[in-house]
């Protein structure tokens, strides 16, 4: 489990640092924005693979159980995942109405799919690993509230339904009727078991 939490920490720790900006311009200054970039996206994917081996260390050594979640709160996380696809997706899509109703659609994503998998899972590692992400995406949704309000972002409305709002639900339906039929393979674990 140690190196899961190493992982956290190193992709945390990146991704906070993003938030703290006068720091976050004093090195892309030093830097340039494309080394940046670069090592942001090094730190972050040695992060993601930390946390996934790590967990997958834990989980094979056997899981540390805190309490046994109803059999009912595995439903309404595989429920909630559809929404969380969603908004994934709705990040990566045109303007739309999902997009402007969620202001920070991928956020929204995150914190569905941790709050659904911290319903169905009560083994430490699970509360650790999604109550981090959890955690972290509320901090950064205030953050970046706090900065739009100092900065004056204009709140962005979106004209109607239109074609961001069918791709988002069309990829995101997608994406989740995939991981579906995958997350026994990815994960090792069925969500209908």
């Amino acid at each position: 489990m140690a190196l899961m939490i190493f992982g956290l920490a190193v992709f945390f720790a990146v991704h906070t640092f993003t938030t703290l900006r006068d720091r976050r311009a004093a090195v892309i200054s030093r830097l340039g924005a494309l080394p940046y970039r670069g090592v942001h996206a090094l730190l972050s994917i040695i992060g993601i693979v930390l946390i996934a081996k790590g967990y997958g260390d834990y989980r094979a050594a056997g899981y540390v159980p805190l309490w046994d979640p109803p059999r009912g709160m595995r439903h309404v996380a595989v429920l909630l995942m559809w929404p969380a696809f969603i908004a994934l997706a709705a990040a990566y899509a045109p303007a739309g109405v999902i997009k402007a109703k969620l202001k920070h659609p991928m956020l929204v994503g995150v914190k569905t799919w941790a709050l659904a998998h911290l319903l169905a899972n009560g083994d430490v590692g699970s509360v650790i690993l999604f109550g981090t992400f959890l955690g972290w995406s509320v901090y950064d949704r205030i953050a970046v509230k706090r900065r739009a309000a100092a900065e004056g972002a204009p709140v962005v409305e979106a004209a109607g339904f239109g074609r961001g709002d069918v791709a988002a639900l069309a990829a995101g339906t997608v994406a989740y009727a995939a991981m579906l039929k995958l997350h026994p393979l990815l994960i090792g674990v069925s969500v209908f078991g």
